[in-house]
């Protein structure tokens, strides 16, 4: 694996509870798909590697708002962008295994293989009471997680590379010789498969987790996070020495400088309605700082994935200031259309794993293993 240095990810939604309160569109329009769109857009435009679509429990009380499905909006940006990576987050403890490895796959699909996956594994009763069951505690989560992820990457591999024929003249779609069942059993749940949803273009999606949420081997990359600057660069460092063969992308909150106000002018007002509770470290200041911290991260870390309080404030500083000061420095991997996320990780497309293997889904005849 060759490693990707200066990978730069931005998740879309305002990281503050109260940032929809500031935001340029008014709170309606959460459910237009084309102000997620325009966020994307204006991510790709200013050079960000990939962007995260966050897929939370909504708010309750008195910034109670909601938001389109993640995985829905990764799909409508997908074939209208051409080189940011679409990472919708998308729980393991509360989603059926087989539907979220064929939506993601879809996605993948649909941008050309640009498409990753951020786990999420709560067992809290809130998010598992939503879907009307019981709460996990933190290790039953965890185990669930893995599995969730086991399974999909089984999944993704039913379909060997060459399963489709695509002969309309034919009218033969595929070589049932390469499509196998899955299998898999986990502690919660089992998967027969295979899946209805031909081999993602890039064999596997990228995974991406926050470490501890699942078993490390199971993720590509691995979300680092601490409550303050010191201890973010410890564990980032701790995490890229315990986890050779995985990436390490950092989290960082922040309250820019922005429209003739100070990120702390800023941050005060937004704390006014609600209160931020993150368990990420918070960087609060000017663009010029900020590039400073980043280009200091990026030295313990393979990257780093941005939560800005307000979106429409903050992205556009990030765009004008932030990211073309770190080029400058030679600091951010180039960013190139039509390459898919592995590519940009640094990251091998793998074969099936049933490559070859007898485990076919239907026996065909001896004559023609072709339907």
């Amino acid at each position: 694996m060759t490693q990707a240095n200066g990978l730069i990810g931005l998740d879309l939604d305002d990281a503050h509870p109260s940032g929809w309160r500031f935001a340029a569109a008014p709170p309606s329009s959460a459910f237009r798909a084309d102000r997620s769109l325009r966020r994307v857009l204006d991510a790709e435009a200013a050079g960000f590697h990939f962007a995260t679509f966050s897929d939370p429990l909504p708010v309750r009380g008195a910034d109670e708002h909601g938001r389109l499905d993640a995985v829905q909006r990764a799909a409508y940006a997908a074939p209208l962008t051409r080189t940011i990576a679409l990472v919708p987050e998308v729980e393991t403890t509360a989603s059926e295994p087989f539907h979220v490895s064929t939506q993601l796959a879809s996605l993948d699909h649909l941008s050309y293989g640009r498409a990753g996956w951020l786990v999420a594994a709560d067992g809290s009763p809130e998010r598992r009471a939503a879907v009307g069951r019981e709460p996990l505690d933190p290790e039953e989560a965890f185990a669930e997680g893995g599995d969730a992820v086991g399974a999909a990457r089984r999944l993704w591999d039913t379909w060997e590379d060459g399963a489709e024929i695509r002969d309309v003249a034919t009218g033969r779609y595929l070589d049932a010789s390469r499509v196998h069942y899955a299998e898999f059993r986990g502690r919660a749940f089992s998967v027969k498969g295979p899946s209805i949803v031909p081999r993602p273009p890039q064999g596997q999606l990228p995974v991406l987790a926050p470490y501890g949420a699942v078993p490390a081997a199971e993720a590509d990359v691995l979300l680092v996070t601490a409550p303050a600057w010191d201890l973010l660069l410890a564990e980032a460092a701790f995490v890229r020495d315990e986890n050779p063969g995985q990436l390490v992308v950092a989290e960082l909150d922040l309250v820019l400088d922005a429209r003739g106000q100070s990120g702390a002018q800023r941050l005060t007002a937004l704390d006014l309605t609600s209160t931020w509770r993150s368990p990420h470290t918070l960087f609060v200041g000017g663009a010029a700082e900020l590039a400073d911290c980043l280009a200091e991260l990026l030295r313990v870390a393979d990257g780093v994935r941005l939560h800005p309080a307000v979106i429409d404030l903050d992205l556009p500083e990030l765009a004008q200031l932030v990211l073309p000061e770190l080029r400058r420095r030679g600091l951010l991997a180039p960013t190139v259309a039509d390459t898919s996320f592995r590519h940009r990780l640094g990251l091998r497309r793998p074969p099936s794993r049933y490559a070859g293997g007898p485990l076919a889904f239907y026996a065909a005849p001896a004559a023609d293993s072709i339907i």
